[in-house]
C-alpha cells in the first residue's frame, strides 16, 4: 500500500538491439496529481542526467493525472495501445444481452473454483466426452483479455458444464440458455483475433510502434469489417470497437508520431501513410535527416577496409603494395577533407531518402533493426532517425511488469522493507 514512481526507458543501442532499463522506483508520498507527477518524471530525469530535448515520446495508459503530466511537461505522449484497445471493448460491450451472459459466466465459473466436488466432476465430464481437460477462467477487469477467455473457455467446456450442473438442483438455472450461448458466441467471434494483436504489441523485445498504422489499417479491411453472415450483436461490436479506435487515434500529433515510426520501419515505409499526410511526413523526414547529418557523417567516419592490416597485426614479412591501394589512400584523405556545401548536403539527403523510399519493402516477419544494422553505412542520417523512433513502445507493458516486479520483492514476508531498499531491489531485477 506504499505508493512508488518507477522511471523506464527505452532506446536502441549502437549495434541497433532494443534496450529497456527501469532506472528507479522511488517512494512517492505525494498526491499523484498531474503536477505532482509532472515534477517528480522531471526530477528523476535529472537525477540520472538525461536531458529532455532527447525525450522522443512517453508512453502511458490513459489516466487524466498521467495525462496532465506530460501535458505540463510538454512532453510527445503515445497512448498505450492496449489499454485504448481495452477500453474500445469495454464501451462495446454496454448491452443488456451481454449484461446478462457475462454475469451468468462469472456465476458459473465462482460456482466451480468454490467447490472442490464439482471440479473433481467437471473433469469426469471431460473424459467421458472427450474435452480438453481445462479448468475454467475467471475475469479479471484489470488484465486485458481476460473476460474474452473465460468466454471462449465456458463455451468449449459448455458440454461438461451442461452434465455437472443438470444433476445438481441448485445449480440448473447457471446452464447457459441457447440466447445466452448466441451471445456468447458473438462476443467470442468478435473479440478473440484482437487479443493476439495485444499480446504482439506489449513486448520490449522488439519493434512494436511502428505496427500500430498497420494494425489499424488491419481492424477496417477485414478484422472488424462487417460482414453480411454475421449477426447484429457481431456487428455492432465490431463496428463499436472500430467507431471508437477511429475517434482517439484521430489526433493529429498521434498521427504524424505514428506515421513517422511507420516510415522508418522499412517493411511498411509510407504503406500506411494517407495521401494526405504523405507530403508532410516526407517534409518533416527531410527536416530531421538535416538536423542529424553531421553526426550521422561524423560517425560514419572514413570507409575502412576489413582486411586491412593494423600495425600490430602485420607480419614481418613487408607485404607488396598494389596499385590499387595508391589510388584508395589518396580518395580517402580526399573525402576526410572534404566537405559538402549546403547544396550538395540538400541533395544527398533527398538522393539518400528517395533511395530508401524506393528500395523494396523487407519481409514483414524479418526484423526492421537487423536490416537498419546492416544498411547503416548506406542511410546514415536515416539510420539515426530509425533508432531514435523505433526505440518507442507500443503499450505500457513495461510499467505494468515493474507492478509485478514490486510484487515479487515487497511480499508479506519483506513488507518492512526500506524504501531505498525496494529500489536497489527492484532495480537489480529488472536489469540483471
Amino acid at each position: 500500500m506504499d505508493p512508488y514512481m518507477s522511471l523506464t526507458i527505452h532506446y536502441i543501442n549502437e549495434d541497433f538491439a532494443m534496450q529497456s532499463r527501469c532506472l528507479q522506483t522511488s517512494f512517492f508520498p505525494q498526491d499523484h496529481t498531474g503536477e505532482s507527477i509532472a515534477q517528480g518524471l522531471r526530477e528523476a530525469m535529472a537525477s540520472w542526467s538525461l536531458q529532455e530535448d532527447r525525450l522522443v515520446c512517453i508512453t502511458t495508459d490513459n489516466g487524466a493525472n498521467v495525462v496532465k503530466a506530460a501535458s505540463l511537461n510538454n512532453w510527445t505522449r503515445l497512448q498505450c495501445f492496449g489499454h485504448r484497445l481495452h477500453l474500445a471493448i469495454e464501451n462495446a460491450m454496454r448491452d443488456p444481452r451481454i449484461d446478462r451472459a457475462v454475469g451468468l459466466c462469472k456465476k458459473l465459473v465462482s460456482s466451480f473454483s468454490y467447490s472442490w466436488r464439482r471440479k473433481k466432476q467437471l473433469t469426469e465430464a471431460q473424459r467421458e466426452l472427450k474435452l480438453p481437460e481445462h479448468t475454467l477462467k475467471t475475469e479479471c477487469p484489470t488484465r486485458w483479455g481476460s473476460r474474452q477467455a473465460m468466454i471462449a473457455r465456458v463455451l468449449e467446456q459448455q458440454r461438461a458444464i451442461s452434465q455437472v450442473l443438470s444433476d445438481d438442483r441448485k445449480a440448473r438455472h447457471l446452464i447457459p440458455t441457447w440466447q445466452d450461448t448466441d451471445v456468447l458466441e458473438a462476443i467470442n467471434k468478435s473479440l478473440s483475433p484482437l487479443l493476439e494483436f495485444t499480446d504482439a504489441l506489449s513486448s520490449e523485445k522488439y519493434v512494436s510502434v511502428s505496427f500500430v498504422k498497420p494494425v489499424l489499417h488491419l481492424f477496417r479491411s477485414s478484422i472488424l469489417k462487417v460482414n453480411d453472415d454475421e449477426t447484429d450483436l457481431t456487428c455492432t461490436i465490431k463496428t463499436k470497437i472500430l467507431s471508437y479506435l477511429d475517434e482517439k487515434y484521430n489526433d493529429p500529433l498521434t498521427q504524424e508520431l505514428l506515421d513517422m515510426a511507420s516510415a522508418l520501419d522499412p517493411r511498411f515505409k509510407l504503406s500506411y501513410v494517407s495521401e494526405d499526410n504523405v507530403a508532410p511526413i516526407h517534409a518533416r523526414l527531410t527536416s530531421e535527416m538535416a538536423r542529424t547529418a553531421p553526426a550521422a557523417m561524423a560517425e560514419m567516419g572514413p570507409t575502412n577496409d576489413p582486411h586491412d592490416e593494423t600495425a600490430e597485426d602485420a607480419p614481418t614479412t613487408k607485404k607488396k603494395k598494389t596499385l590499387g591501394s595508391f589510388f584508395k589512400t589518396a580518395e580517402g584523405a580526399a573525402a576526410a577533407t572534404q566537405r559538402l556545401s549546403p547544396l550538395q548536403e540538400q541533395q544527398a539527403i533527398s538522393s539518400e531518402l528517395q533511395s530508401y523510399l524506393q528500395s523494396g519493402n523487407l519481409d514483414s516477419e524479418e526484423d526492421p533493426l537487423d536490416w537498419w544494422r546492416e544498411h547503416q553505412r548506406l542511410f546514415p542520417r536515416l539510420s539515426k532517425l530509425a533508432k531514435k523512433y523505433l526505440c518507442i513502445p507500443a503499450t505500457s507493458s513495461p510499467s505494468e511488469r515493474v507492478f509485478s516486479t514490486g510484487g515479487n520483492v515487497v511480499t508479506c514476508l519483506c513488507s518492512s522493507l526500506k524504501p531505498e531498499n525496494v529500489d536497489r531491489l527492484v532495480f537489480l531485477s529488472k536489469n540483471l
